[in-house]
């Protein structure tokens, strides 16, 4: 914005010089000029504080967003978490019913073997 100043082009009476108007004159321009003046700073003030309230917003939004990916990333941890605890107690419900890791079958047969060569030996004495 431009302001004008006292004794500038665009004064009411251009070209008179300010000796030669009456205090009257003065006065009401004076008064003028002030109104002006006091329009245009508050039109400046109004302008910057505009720009200043939309940075601010973008500010705030940037905040925002930030918080939401951060509780994002949380709640998607906490889910991997309950994924790993659930993954870990099934595991261990797996190795308790194979503990202990013992050949059953195969020390069955070992008896049966043992037992059959008993019989064996038993009748080659007779």
């Amino acid at each position: 914005m431009t302001t004008q100043r006292p004794g500038s082009a665009g004064d009411a009476g251009d070209g008179e010089d300010l000796r030669d108007r009456s205090l009257g004159e003065l006065l009401s321009q004076l008064s003028e000029q002030t109104t002006r003046l006091v329009h245009q700073e508050l039109e400046l003030a109004k302008a910057e504080l505009q720009q200043k309230a939309r940075q601010a917003g973008m500010g705030a939004g940037m905040f925002g967003g930030a918080g939401a990916l951060g509780l994002a990333a949380l709640i998607v941890a906490v889910v991997y978490g309950v994924v790993a605890l659930v993954l870990v107690k099934q595991g261990q419900a797996r190795v308790k019913r194979v503990t202990p890791p013992v050949p059953t079958q195969t020390i069955e047969t070992v008896k049966e073997d043992v037992e059959w060569a008993k019989t064996q030996m038993r009748s080659d004495r007779s």
